[in-house]
């Protein structure tokens, strides 16, 4: 004859801590590396909407969309020394294009961003730029000295500043000095070289012996290192 089977013991329910549930389960807070992504993909979000500002202001500039132009820009941008909106900045671009140039057409080269926090940053993007001016075709190369903020969730153009190296007609190569020859206009420098120090320190210094080489710029740090402080130059704008 077999023992009677034993009755039946009620289960313990033991119940976790919530450090050790936590660690069975996914957590509701994101941890370090999920932040630290985020913060990635943030950035490298950032980046592209940044070059594509560049790249629409030369498209709604050359195509004469005026609004599209100033919706660039921070809503309270500053305009000349007094004035400040983008209704000021509108009637600025509109005067300048339609008195000045029949035909525009601006070629984004090389742009290089760095950020200053989450929502600033600046940056220098090369711009090579044809003008149609009645019975002169001027070619210009230049670059524009940025500053962009993000405001609401997106991200506006806080300054442009340009620096030019030449404007010439077509036919005349502008060599020499004051390279910014606009047709009727007395030749000006366009201060092309004149945010970065490098410029004077190359040709006022010739290495002797062997040559030094500074420490790589820091991560971020491109343009910073290359200003070394500098103040920015007084533009003359045509």
């Amino acid at each position: 004859m077999s023992p009677r089977p034993s009755k039946k013991q009620p289960r313990k329910v033991i119940k976790r801590s919530a450090a050790k549930r936590a660690k069975g389960s996914p957590s509701k807070t994101p941890d370090r590396a999920s932040r630290a992504l985020a913060a990635r993909i943030d950035r490298l979000e950032s980046i592209e909407e940044i070059r594509m500002l560049a790249a629409k202001y030369s498209l709604s500039l050359d195509m004469r969309d005026v609004d599209a132009h100033v919706n660039l820009f921070a809503a309270d941008i500053r305009v000349g020394r007094e004035r400040a909106g983008r209704a000021h900045l509108k009637a600025w671009v509109d005067s300048m294009l339609r008195d000045q140039f029949t035909g525009t057409s601006h070629h984004i080269g090389g742009h290089v961003i760095e950020f200053t926090d989450a929502n600033h940053a600046h940056g220098v993007v090369y711009s090579k730029n044809e003008h149609e001016t009645a019975a002169d075709w001027v070619i210009m190369q230049m670059l524009y000295w940025d500053d962009y903020e993000r405001i609401g969730g997106r991200w506006y153009f806080r300054r442009r500043l340009p620096c030019y190296w030449y404007a010439t007609d077509l036919n005349h190569p502008p060599t020499g000095e004051r390279k910014m020859r606009w047709p009727g206009r007395e030749a000006y420098e366009g201060s092309w070289h004149d945010l970065w120090p490098s410029w004077k320190s190359f040709w006022s210094n010739r290495p002797a012996g062997d040559a030094e080489v500074a420490p790589p710029a820091p991560l971020g740090e491109f343009l910073t290192t290359m200003r070394r402080g500098a103040p920015d130059p007084k533009i003359r704008v045509r």
